[in-house]
């Protein structure tokens, strides 16, 4: 039994496309890569080379020049297929700073070769161990000298710095207690991850429930070229931002394309699975809880497409971005925990891969931002209730 899709299933021609080229790495490969927390190398390396992770690059760089609309269909059928985007969503979502704010030579020096798959951008060091999501209180600095900045500090949970060339850094170039605006004083830098672990950039791996590559970075007088400086000093913050309301919808793509995993699943295996004499799916306590996921699917896509909108637009979406992270993280969440209750025993098998992207879709109710911090932006930004921090 096949579910139905998305009601009307949008991008119908780039959605078959991208199946096509996934249904080529089956559960099995995806199931041998999380047994051996490896990289999908040869999964990510195809789909570098059909373009799909270059969506976002602008023709005249080699890259495909599609939307943010565009490039969530493409991360929401990635987890779709039974794959995790986790492994290479960095490269769609920090395309965002570069592109809306980076120099016109920056970026003849950097899209090219990112589109062609020369050069990997999937990281970007914003968090840090005291910090947090507090962004602005981050300790991290970048001092000038000469022609040159030499950066000291820590981030943590910066992912696939070992599959990536570049790095996109948030750090202080102007103390906390001298800026007017506590968003002012920050500066964002390309960093060649290649070059930084020779001089000054130590690496610590963080192992973690999933099999997500992330790592703890240390800083110790790291040189970075003046020129690597993205647009103004100063604007970091603001430039981040870009990014990270792509990768709050990006991510809230991902999560839909999970939901909808774990429904078409749940709902083949409850209409095949007998007991009593009769398939579990006929029991209103098995229906309900996966229609009720269903519908929160729908849901959250709908608001993930006004965020597109609203991104390709550059019009303000901060608020539908996160609304929309919010509404796919739960969603699929709540899709994960039916479809693995209703597999019994079986969910919890690895051959079943039910446990596998269970444990993937968990991590979106903390990352990138948690549940709770978007409630509070909700509360006082939408809402006008006074600040609860």
């Amino acid at each position: 039994m096949k579910t139905q899709a998305s009601p009307p299933d949008v991008y119908p021609d780039l959605r078959d496309a991208v199946r096509s080229l996934c249904a080529q790495f089956p559960d099995s490969y995806h199931r041998q890569i999380d047994a051996e927390r490896a990289y999908p190398e040869a999964f990510v390396d195809a789909l570098t080379k059909a373009g799909w992770l270059a969506a976002l690059i602008p023709a005249e760089y080699g890259g495909s020049g599609l939307g943010l609309a565009e490039a969530s269909v493409i991360m929401e059928e990635i987890n779709r297929s039974g794959a995790n985007a986790g492994a290479c969503h960095g490269q769609m979502y920090n395309m965002g700073t570069l592109l809306r704010h980076g120099s016109e030579a920056q970026k003849q020096l950097y899209l090219p070769r990112i589109a062609s798959g020369q050069w990997r951008l999937q990281s970007m060091g914003v968090t840090e161990p005291t910090s947090g999501t507090d962004t602005t209180k981050i300790r991290t600095t970048a001092v000038r000298r000469g022609d040159r900045w030499v950066v000291n500090g820590q981030k943590v949970w910066i992912s696939r710095i070992q599959h990536s060339d570049w790095m996109i850094l948030l750090a202080r170039t102007t103390a906390l207690a001298e800026v007017k605006k506590k968003t002012e004083g920050m500066s964002i830098f390309m960093v060649d991850l290649r070059q930084a672990e020779k001089s000054g950039m130590s690496v610590r791996p963080i192992a973690n429930m999933v099999n997500h590559e992330t790592n703890e970075l240390f800083f110790e007088n790291l040189e970075i070229p003046a020129d690597n400086l993205i647009g103004q000093e100063g604007q970091g913050f603001r430039y981040i931002l870009d990014g990270l309301n792509a990768e709050r919808t990006l991510i809230a793509a991902e999560c839909i394309g999970d939901g909808r995993w774990f429904i078409e699943r749940v709902t083949k295996y409850a209409s095949e699975r007998v007991v009593f004499g009769r398939p579990i799916g006929q029991n209103q306590g098995v229906q309900f809880p996966i229609a009720e996921a269903y519908i929160e699917v729908e849901a959250a896509d709908l608001m993930r497409f006004k965020a597109c909108a609203l991104f390709d637009a550059h019009e303000p979406c901060g608020a539908e971005a996160n609304m929309a992270k919010y509404l796919a993280a739960k969603a699929s969440w709540e899709a994960a925990n039916a479809c693995i209750q209703f597999h019994g025993g079986f969910g919890f098998a690895h051959e079943y891969d039910v446990e596998r992207k269970f444990r993937e879709t968990r991590l979106y109710q903390v990352a990138p931002i948690s549940t709770n911090l978007i409630l509070s932006y909700v509360a006082e930004h939408l809402l006008g209730l006074p600040r609860s921090f």
